[in-house]
């Protein structure tokens, strides 16, 4: 079990949705809680509004800028103190055939969902081992297991993610370091990040999604995806033949054509 109580959580991309729902609850369970975002306007809202809960600590940060990343980082540490559980939330998507795609959407996204993570845990992460005691929670997505037409980009850095959570799982179980690894693979969810998706399979609520990422971190779960169904993805992947996944997938579940109305939010 990974206590929150008395654990200090940061938490990326905390000032909106499924992030700033996952603040809520790190307080409410006694936890003391930093969350980093972009957006100093939300950040302020959501600290105003979380004030009353516990002890908020909010820092507008641009996490694809390893440079103040560190300095951020060793500032907290030397401030506030160690972090105990690192949860990288924050995501950005651009929809889009990719032969359409710019340059700047592929860095910006490869930088923030699948290198920030990566930075931010070479951060911390000696700090947990050095303790035998932390959390890392990766929000992935089940876009990191299943391939989808106009999101190529965002599917490459969810795989990536994906690929390297595991693995980070791995070498701190072989190292017994006390470092436990959470991995996410969330189907869509109703933040607003995915605007304009139509979808057979239902579109997850925020605050259930939410409360199912911290309990999966206070059991050390080392994979939640969402729905259920998402378990069996990769076991259909290697049992069936690619043209019958495909046509399942595409054609009976629809999943190929969720994105063709996609409108999403401002990146920018």
């Amino acid at each position: 079990m990974t206590k929150i109580k008395s654990s200090r959580v940061l938490i990326t991309g905390g000032a909106s949705g499924i992030g700033r729902l996952m603040g809520k609850k790190v307080l409410e369970k006694g936890g003391e809680l930093i969350i980093w975002d972009l957006n100093g306007k939300k950040l302020k809202e959501t600290q105003d509004q979380l004030k009353a809960c516990g002890e908020v600590h909010a820092f507008e940060i641009d996490i694809t800028k390893q440079q103040d990343v560190k300095e951020l980082a060793a500032k907290i540490k030397a401030e506030i103190g160690p972090v105990d559980i690192l949860i990288n939330n924050a995501g950005i998507v651009y929809g889009g055939n990719f032969h359409e795609s710019t340059p700047d959407a592929i860095n910006k996204t490869m930088a923030v969902n699948a290198l920030a993570p990566m930075h931010l845990t070479q951060e911390f992460l000696p700090g947990m081992i050095s303790r035998k005691f932390g959390h890392i929670c990766n929000i992935a997505s089940s876009a990191g297991l299943v391939s989808n037409p106009k999101m190529a980009i965002y599917a490459g850095s969810k795989w990536a993610c994906t690929g390297w959570s595991d693995s980070l799982r791995l070498e701190m179980k072989a190292l017994k370091a006390g470092v436990h690894v959470t991995t996410v693979t969330p189907y869509y969810i109703n933040t607003g990040m995915f605007d304009g998706v139509k979808s057979f399979i239902p579109i997850l609520k925020e605050e259930k999604v939410a409360s199912k990422v911290i309990k999966a971190i206070e059991n050390n779960r080392i994979f939640l995806s969402m729905p259920w169904s998402m378990r069996f993805v990769r076991f259909s992947q290697g049992l069936f033949p690619i043209w019958f996944y495909d046509w399942f997938v595409g054609k009976v579940l629809g999943v190929y054509k969720t994105m063709d109305e996609f409108k999403g939010r401002n990146n920018n």
